[in-house]
Order: structure tokens, then sequence, then C-alpha cells
């Protein structure tokens, strides 16, 4: 059977105004700064520098630095007739995603050297 869609809209208007109202929202729970971070309370740093974390640190900080001279070689002062400037960018700040513990952990295998300020570079370079 058909009815028409006012008929329709007032009976969805009707078992709106019967549903009991939901609870409110709770908020979300308090955390730790070292847990904001990246780590438990007990092990901040442990979980973090991990030889996954460390690889997956290294392999983001290879893609910034690339892409940071990329746009650095990319700028409109080098003309299409010159021999192209190489980039200058030798230092970055690493990926925030990460935490600082684990750009120390990899300044102590040798895989980077702090330039300065936050700064870090690859060590071969």
């Amino acid at each position: 059977q058909l009815t028409s869609p006012a008929r329709r809209s007032a009976g969805l208007r009707q078992t709106q105004r019967d549903v009991a109202p939901s609870a409110p929202p709770t908020p979300p729970p308090v955390m730790a700064v070292s847990q904001a971070v990246g780590g438990s309370a007990s092990q901040p740093a442990a979980d973090a520098c991990d030889p996954i974390n460390l690889k997956k640190a290294m392999k983001a900080f290879r893609k910034r630095l690339k892409l940071t001279r990329l746009d650095e070689e990319s700028k409109l002062g080098v003309g299409p007739l010159t021999s192209g400037a190489r980039s200058s960018v030798v230092a970055i700040t690493p990926p925030n995603q990460f935490p600082t513990a684990v750009w120390e952990q990899l300044v102590a295998q040798g895989k980077l050297r702090q330039a300065g300020r936050g700064f870090y570079a690859l060590a071969q370079e």
C-alpha cells in the first residue's frame, strides 16, 4: 500500500519523538605526556627505539630529506639554461611522528649526526 510523502515523514517525526535521548558523550581519557609522545608511562623510550621503529624513522628521514632537496632545486631562481644548481640542503628537522629518543638512538648508532638546534643530517655525507 503506497502512502504519500507527507504521511511517511509525519510517521518518521513521530518515531523520532518516541526515542529516548542518549547519554551524553564521555570525555576522552587523560594521558600522561609520555604516553601522548609515543610510549607508556613505564617505558617511554624502550618501545620507541626497537629496530622496526628505527628503520621506519630512518626511511621517513631519508624521504623528507629527498623531498626537501627536490623542493629547493625546483625554485624559480635556477634557470633552465644554467648548469642546474645542486641543493644546498644538508640537514633537516626530523619528522615529528617519532620521539626525540629515536633520533638520538640513530645518532648513537652512527646513522645520523646532529647539525645543531634540532637539525639532523645523514652521517655519510
